[in-house]
């Protein structure tokens, strides 16, 4: 299968969707002539005249258009060039996205994607790095996606654009010129399923995003040492795949959960509750949380790295699990 970086998977998405609908439109700062911030949208411009739109810098203004049109039944997506940009369309996302299918009493459809840039690892400093998605995810009415691989970036999106609902879309920017297998052929993967991204019987891993990729080095490590760590990929924040990380955990009996957003209220305690709630009595030892410190991300390329999880600290805590 070929080899492509999850920015070429992304507008592979967006070009595929806008063939498949003459009506749909993207909408953001530099996603025209520039192509995006990362790239995402080169060359959609050209082939698609009047429907990627460069806008000033106003991300509520972005928003609005975007949410204004799906609210019409036109399929949008917004692209935002960093998350921490997306505070200043709050109202648009939070009091209008996310709120008008329930004040419609279902005869809305509102199929927008906020589109944007997630995390640290660039030197980009505490403005442009943070990861918002428990942040979204405590929205009613917002579907929050968080895909590690080109392969589950184009499938996912694929499936957002087509969802009715409003999605937050969080790309790791780490990872955009990372490649992976993609297939020649369109596909699509449902919102709310998860993916075990390696098979094991000792301790389950679940991680989301850029964290994926060090949970799969740990697990390749500690399995040269006869420890078998099955790494679950959520995928998917919001709705998440309960039944696929509760019988992971019913068959290890081992949990660490790792993310790169912040520990204190972050998705890691939200897993952790609901498998104890379901599946308590199959766990052999306290589970793990392994996060981000609860600090803004340095601009300084060694405390930034400090700032988020590594590999030995999620090596760690599969050690701890495991006495």
């Amino acid at each position: 299968m070929r080899q492509i970086t999850m920015a070429e998977a992304i507008n592979e998405a967006l070009r595929e969707e806008m063939q498949h609908d003459p009506h749909m439109f993207i909408i953001g700062e530099e996603i025209g002539l520039r192509g995006g911030a990362f790239t995402c949208t080169r060359g959609l411009m050209e082939e698609f005249p009047g429907r990627v739109l460069d806008t000033p810098i106003s991300e509520s203004a972005i928003a609005g258009a975007a949410y204004g049109g799906a609210l019409s039944g036109t399929k949008a997506v917004a692209e935002f060039m960093f998350s921490d940009f997306s505070f200043i369309a709050m109202d648009q996302i939070i009091n209008s996205a996310a709120k008008s299918r329930y004040m419609f009493g279902g005869q809305a459809t509102i199929p927008v994607v906020f589109r944007m840039s997630s995390g640290s690892g660039r030197q980009q400093a505490a403005q442009h790095s943070q990861s918002l998605e428990v942040f979204y995810a405590h929205i009613p009415g917002l579907k929050v996606v968080m895909p590690a691989t080109p392969y589950d970036a184009k499938g996912l999106l694929k499936a957002a654009i087509n969802d009715h609902n409003p999605v937050v879309f969080l790309e790791p920017r780490i990872l955009y010129f990372k490649k992976g297998e993609v297939p020649e052929e369109e596909y699509s993967i449902a919102l709310g399923k998860g993916d075990i991204k390696r098979s094991g019987d000792d301790v389950t891993v679940v991680a989301t995003g850029a964290m994926v990729e060090r949970a799969l080095a740990v697990a390749e490590k500690l399995g040269r040492e006869g420890i078998s760590v099955e790494v679950i990929d959520p995928r998917t924040i919001r709705p998440l795949d309960t039944e696929l990380i509760v019988n992971s955990v019913k068959k290890t009996g081992r949990l660490v959960v790792v993310h790169e957003a912040p520990k204190t209220y972050g998705m890691a305690g939200e897993v952790i509750t609901l498998v104890i709630e379901q599946a308590f009595d199959y766990l052999n030892a306290p589970p793990q949380r392994v996060a981000g410190h609860d600090v803004p991300i340095p601009y300084n390329r060694n405390l930034e790295r400090l700032a988020i999880p590594l590999e030995e600290d999620i090596e760690a805590a599969v050690r701890q699990s495991l006495k």
